[in-house]
Order: structure tokens, then C-alpha cells, then sequence
């Protein structure tokens, strides 16, 4: 089992960047897929980015892709999301999660663990 905790969040005007950081503990980060997920206030938690165990491989919502990078850094046990040229429909509450079988990159339903959330606020 992995404990993730997401941090990095914050309030951030459009065009600017954030970097957000997801630390894991309990098992080491490179066991398994990560991905990031958002849920906005009255929306679905869609799928942001994904990355392999190795970091060989990474996907992208075509709404972040060419913005935003993921990374992943497994000495260090920990996954992170560099955001640029924010948007206001950024805005959301990010969620770090972990699958054990990482098939489906966008399926949330794919992701065994996840963190608690760092909320991302884009203003315009």
C-alpha cells in the first residue's frame, strides 16, 4: 500500500505557472503508474496526465497537453506536475493517484490509491 500526499497548490493569475509535488510513502513510487486527476466545483474528476513506472512513457488531456509536464523522480519517491500558461478552466482541485495495473490512463477507476487533494485556483 502507498500514502500519497499532493502539495504545491495555490492561487496563481492566468498565464502564470504552478508546480505541483506528490510525495509517497508506505511503498517506494516506482511500483507503480501515476497519474494526475482534477475535479472542478460541479464536475466529473477527469484525467490530466499519466506517466509509467519507468517513466518511459506519458499522456496528456488534450486541454493541458503542450502546457502542462509530468515527472517523476523514483529515488526520491515522488511525481510532479509542472503547469504553465495556467487558464481559469484550470482551475480544480488536483489528485495524485497510483495503479498498481496501469491499462486505462485515463480511467480513474485504474488508480488503486490516491491523495487527498491540492486545490489550483486560476484567476483571470
Amino acid at each position: 500500500q502507498v500514502h500519497l500526499v499532493e502539495s504545491g497548490g495555490g492561487l496563481v493569475q492566468a498565464g502564470g505557472s504552478l508546480r505541483l509535488s506528490c510525495v509517497a510513502s508506505g511503498r517506494t513510487v516506482s511500483s507503480y503508474g501515476m497519474g494526475w486527476f482534477r475535479q472542478a466545483p460541479g464536475k466529473e474528476r477527469e484525467f490530466v496526465t499519466a506517466i509509467t513506472r519507468s517513466g518511459a512513457s506519458t499522456y496528456y488531456a488534450d486541454s493541458v497537453k503542450g502546457r502542462f509536464t509530468i515527472s517523476r523522480d523514483n529515488a526520491k519517491n515522488t511525481v510532479d506536475l509542472q503547469m504553465n500558461v495556467l487558464k481559469p478552466e484550470d482551475t480544480a482541485v488536483y489528485y495524485c493517484a497510483a495503479s498498481i495495473v496501469l491499462r486505462t490512463v485515463v480511467a480513474a477507476r485504474e488508480y488503486n490509491y490516491w491523495g487527498q487533494g491540492t486545490q489550483v485556483t486560476v484567476s483571470s
